[in-house]
This record gives C-alpha cells, structure tokens and sequence, in this order.
C-alpha cells in the first residue's frame, strides 16, 4: 500500500503531540501531586472575584455602577434632570408658544368643578351671570354683583332687574382678574363681597379663553374684551362712576385700558392697582421662577401698619443666571407681543392711582410695584392727580392675593375714592 508523503508528515505531527502533552502532564503530576492538580484546574474554571480583576475599582471615578442599585438609579434620575434642565431652554425659544401660555396660564382652571352659571355655587347668592359678545364669534362669560343693601332683593331676580340697578347711585368697579383660574377664583369672590359691601357694584368677567369663554388669549385680545365691557357698564351707568381695579396680570390689562381712555377723552373715574409690576419682561426675569429678589419700601409709601423688617424667603434661582437667559425666555414673551407696559402707560393716564402691594408677595416682587408708583409719581400725565401707594407689611401674610383680607381695606378706598365709609352694624 503506497502512502502519500504529506500523509506521512501529518501523522509523525499528531504523534509528537501527543507524546508532549503525556509527558508536561506527567511532570506536573511529580511536581504538585494528583489532588494539588485537580485543585488548581477548579479553580482556574470558577469565575474571578471583582477584587481579583481589578484591585481598587471604587478608585475609578466612572466605574459602571451595578445594573439596579440605588446609586445606578440615583444617577440615572440625575441625567435625566439634567437633561430636562438643559432642554427647556431650546424648547422654549424654538416654540415661544410655550411661553405665551405660561404667561397666561389659562388652561389652569380653578376651582375645579365649579358651574360659572351658577354664581350661588361660590356663595354669591346676589350675583348674576350673564354673557356678553365683543365680537359677532365670540362670547365672554361676565358676573355682577350688586351692592350689599340690595341683596335680599336681588335673589331671583332676571337679568332685566340687575341691569336696571346699574344707574343706581352706588359706584361701580370693573374688575381685571390675573392669570390662572376663572372669575370664581376664591380670593376673586372674597374681592367682590368685600366691595359690595362696602356699597360697590362689582362686574367681574374671564377674557376670551379663561373659564367659560369663548377664543384664545392675546394681550390685545385681552384689553379689546375690557374696553368692550367698560363701554357696557358706562352706558348704564349714566354719569355714576365707574373705577376700574386690576390684579396681578390683570393690571397690565387695567393700564392698557385706561391709557386708551385717556387718549380717547374720557378717563374713569379712578384706577386701582393690586400687586402690579413694571412690565411683563420684569416680571420674568423677577418672578419665582428665574431669580431671587429682595424687598424695599418706597419712599412715600403709605402704611396700613407699622411696617415689618421681615423679608420673603429665597427662592431657587432655577434659570436667572443660566447664559442668554434673556434670549431664550424673554425675547420669546416678546415674540407673542406681550408686553403689558405699565411702567410706560403710567406715563399716557390722567385719572387718579391707587397701588395696593404687600411686601411678602413672592409672585409679583414687592419692589416691582414700588417702582411702578415712583414711575407715576413723576409722569407729567398724572400731575394733578392722586397718586398713592399703600404697603401692607409681611407680618400680616398678605401675600400675592389675599389683601381683601386686611380690614382696612374699605376705609382706605373710600379716603382715596372719596366715597362714603360703609356703616358698622
């Protein structure tokens, strides 16, 4: 039988091989012994101990964290916080959308489950709801409450009846709420029982997109809705008059109004501004949200009471200090025209000027209506006319919206309005 040369090669290869491996396996069998042998190739087979791979790994500052730890999870949360805080910015800017509805805070309807038709649900038996049409498509929701001595008459009554008392002698307030919620907000419906009965008529009504009425909001949007109401009331009520009171955003609302009166001829009778600011950029750049802000008092403020050394706490300056704050947040406000000016209206009104602001209001800053008085105390617009301001001091926990509580609250109007104080039963 003839057998291939290379054949032959492979065969002497397998050969020696394995003569080798007998004879290394033979040599570490004298050198260990058989049970030291076994022993060693156990353990080569089991799998290394962290601390055999690498001595030290809690030195290595990025060292995979075991998958399902606390500290995994931990970190976990943080990228994506960190993630989130660095996104709103760029969402922000690319969508200045976003920031309109912010401003406005519309959807947030409070409180929640309350039938705006049905005022009595709030505990205002002596008002009623109607609705009024600023625009051929569009419908705003509007309540009024009467004055206190003609309460138990009005229950019952139809719409006819309380548009009848309007040419009454009793002055009459149009009410600007702010932002969130509706006209049936608690401390807004506190506001009107405070007013009528102090003797006031109280029209309160949402702007067009608020609570139950009709459209989207817009500044312009927002003070074409109040002139359109005013020009309502002032035709009912003769030559009574008619004052006009903005809160929070509602007066920006308020000042817009009263500028376009003013330039029109024919102002009301007063203007009355609770926790006002500057303007809308101001306010952004001061409100909780972006930055810290500390409180002062002006220098001829009118104290309700001995004033208070107390300062609001700090807030967490979640974006103020952040780069090109002004760019992404700011100018994106601007981007939807909103402005809400009242550091430049102030400057176009000719009518009398309360300010009411409490030094612990965290939403609108203290210092903010502080400059908006000094601002009208030089307008050459206002000379001639009243111009106060009254500080309520933090000690009392008035805050953003809760001033109707201070019990001098009616005797302080009815100095500046000029009207009789309401009687003590």
């Amino acid at each position: 039988m003839i057998v291939h040369r290379d054949e032959r090669k492979v065969s002497k290869s397998i050969h020696y091989m394995r003569k080798r491996r007998t004879s290394t396996a033979v040599q570490q069998e004298e050198r260990y012994g058989d049970g030291d042998l076994k022993q060693r190739a156990e353990e080569a087979s089991r799998p290394a101990a962290p601390s055999e791979l690498d001595p030290s790994p809690l030195m290595k500052p990025f060292a995979r964290l075991p998958r399902g730890g606390v500290m995994s999870k931990a970190w976990r949360a943080a990228r994506w916080l960190l993630l989130l805080y660095a996104s709103v910015p760029f969402i922000v800017k690319l969508c200045p959308s976003i920031q309109a509805k912010l401003v406005f805070l519309n959807f947030v309807q409070l409180p929640f489950f309350l039938d705006l038709k049905r005022p009595s649900d709030a505990g205002l038996n002596h008002t009623l709801n109607f609705y009024l049409r600023p625009e051929r498509t569009l419908s705003i929701g509007v309540w009024h409450t009467v004055p206190s001595d003609m309460w138990r008459e009005a229950e019952g009554k139809p719409e006819e009846w309380f548009e009848s008392t309007l040419s009454s002698a009793h002055p009459a307030v149009l009410y600007l709420h702010g932002n969130t919620g509706t006209r049936g907000g608690d401390h807004r419906v506190q506001l009107y029982k405070v007013l009528s009965s102090s003797g006031y008529h109280v029209l309160a009504f949402d702007y067009r997109g608020w609570g139950d009425s009709q459209g989207s909001p817009s500044e312009s949007g927002m003070t074409s809705d109040a002139l359109f109401v005013y020009e309502w009331l002032k035709k009912r009520r003769g030559g009574g008059r008619v004052y006009i009171w903005g809160h929070s955003l509602g007066t920006g609302v308020a000042t817009n109004l009263v500028r376009q009166l003013c330039d029109g001829g024919s102002p009301p009778d007063a203007l009355i501004l609770e926790s006002p600011f500057t303007n809308i950029r101001e306010e952004a750049r001061s409100h909780p949200f972006a930055a810290v802000t500390a409180t002062s008092r002006p220098r001829h403020a009118t104290l309700v009471a001995r004033p208070s050394r107390d300062r609001p706490p700090c807030c967490w300056q979640v974006y103020r200090h952040l780069p090109g704050f002004d760019w992404f947040f700011l100018d994106a406000i601007a981007a939807n025209d909103i402005r809400f000016a009242n550091d430049d209206n102030v400057n176009h009104i000719s009518c009398p000027v309360l300010i009411l602001h409490a030094e612990d209001d965290h939403v609108v800053p203290f210092h903010l209506g502080k400059e908006l008085y000094e601002v009208a105390a030089r307008s050459e617009s206002l000379g001639g006319h009243k111009v106060e301001f009254v500080a309520f001091p933090s000690s009392l926990a008035y805050r953003h919206k809760f001033i109707y509580r201070s019990p001098r609250l009616p005797a302080i109007l009815s100095d500046f309005l000029g009207t009789p104080r309401p009687s003590k039963e």
